[in-house]
């Protein structure tokens, strides 16, 4: 990894910290109503309720895989009675009627002395770990998802209240000229104008009703409630911006959860090379078998025991058609295989850490060209309106100002909107909070 983002020769090892704080970033916002969306995305979501069965999966894959380490142990208990035949083999000639009784049990181990089973162990536990990365990767990407469409959703508000107090003025204006065009002032012309600009823009406030409602279904989906049932409520006071500092190191992307899920997939099959390898080499396993055995109680004693060692054996499979050649290099072409995925992920952070923050630079640059631009806009369709007023110009004039003022206040809003949603996709990018120290996280 580079030290730093945009520049720096130096690279360091790669240590993979999904498990590090990586704080509440979406305080900075400073909005209580995000916080309590926040707090409900761990409650009800599917999504993580999904993810989290997941990994549960891989938890007892892993279990059940460790398992091989250890003896397998059996116990047994039998009763019987039976009568052998006067004509048998072996025997004195008469016939014998006879119960039996056993109880025991046995026990079987495998050597692993070529590492089958050390190495199935390592590859179930990279694969829990990788779900466990996936499970922090849906939460983060969860957060970042009901943010994004919490800052639009406010976008939303903030521009049908800019089209509301538009229609209001519209109609104010459409008022005054359908007055001058009654006292043979203003034109039919004036009066057409007048009205397309306002059912114009009263359209433009209604389609932003239908965009609302669907933000905030999509928002209902998110957090696992009924989208019939769930609503927002508006909120005039603007969310904060967040403030990143510049130069933070690049060791925050160690944070992110799909990075690490990839090293982990790596390494599960790196150990999946070793259990194929395996194959090659003889199977050993030890018996031992052990208990009482009794025509009569009681069943338990030292003249009724009895023991037995074995059978060592040891398997090695000598043709197979190339069955254990094929896996083998297909588990080395499986490597190959996610190493180049692992690189392809990291290039890929790096590249949409370094997006955002150029994003967030241009934006912040254009947000103050943009809001120089909607007051000069709306000090134009001011002058516009008085000079329409006093004779001095005519309607298309205004109609003309009038536009160009509402498109700016709108771009004005937009540019607000995407410097939040910037910070976000930061936040996506780098794995957390831009200011969250490189602390293990409480369990």
């Amino acid at each position: 990894m580079p030290s730093s983002f945009n520049h720096g020769a130096a690279w360091t090892a790669a240590v993979p910290a999904d498990a590090f704080d990586r704080g509440d970033w979406w305080r900075a916002f400073d909005d209580p109503v995000l916080d309590g969306l926040m707090a409900k995305v761990d409650a009800a979501t599917p999504t993580l309720a999904a993810a989290l069965a997941r990994y549960d999966q891989a938890l007892a894959n892993a279990s059940a895989a460790g398992a091989g380490q250890f003896p397998t142990l059996n116990a047994q208990g039998a009763a019987s009675r039976e009568r052998l035949s006067a004509g048998r083999p072996i025997g004195p000639g008469n016939p014998v009627t006879a119960n039996q009784f056993i109880l025991g049990g046995a026990m079987s181990y495998e050597l692993d002395l070529w590492g089958r089973v050390r190495n199935s162990v390592r590859a179930a536990q990279a694969d829990a770990e990788a779900q466990a990365a996936n499970l922090r990767s849906a939460r983060l990407s969860l957060q970042a998802a009901v943010a994004d469409l919490y800052i639009r959703l406010r976008g939303i508000e903030t521009e049908q209240m800019l089209l509301d107090q538009t229609v209001l003025a519209y109609e104010r204006a459409h008022h005054l000229i359908v007055t001058r065009h009654d006292g043979g002032i203003a034109s039919g012309v004036d009066v057409n104008r007048s009205q397309t600009q306002l059912s114009s823009v009263a359209a433009r406030a209604h389609g932003l009703q239908a965009d609302h409602a669907e933000i905030e279904h999509q928002l209902a989906a998110l957090i696992g409630e009924m989208p019939s049932t769930f609503s927002v409520e508006p909120q005039v006071r603007p969310t904060a911006l967040p403030v990143y500092p510049s130069g933070f190191p690049s060791e925050l992307l160690q944070r992110r959860p799909d990075i690490a899920a990839a090293q982990r997939r790596l390494a599960a099959a790196n150990a999946r090379i070793g259990v194929a390898k395996a194959a090659f080499f003889p199977d050993v396993s030890l018996g031992l078998a052990g208990g009482f055995q009794a025509t009569d109680t009681p069943i338990i004693g030292a003249p009724t025991s009895f023991w037995g060692l074995g059978p060592l054996s040891a398997v090695l499979n000598l043709f197979d058609g190339g069955r254990r050649k094929a896996q083998l290099a297909m588990s080395k072409a499986q490597y190959e295989e996610l190493a180049a995925n692992y690189r392809s992920i990291v290039l890929g952070a790096f590249q949409e850490a370094e997006d955002a923050l150029a994003r967030i630079d241009a934006l912040g640059r254009q947000n103050v060209r943009q809001s120089e631009a909607a007051n000069a806009a709306r000090r134009t369709e001011d002058l516009a309106f008085d000079r329409y007023r006093d004779g001095a110009a005519d309607y298309l004039e205004v109609t003309t100002a009038q536009t160009a003022s509402l498109a700016a206040q709108q771009d004005s809003i937009r540019v607000s909107v995407d410097q939040r949603r910037a910070a976000i996709a930061l936040v996506r990018a780098i794995g957390g909070g831009a200011k969250a120290s490189l602390q293990a996280a409480a369990p």
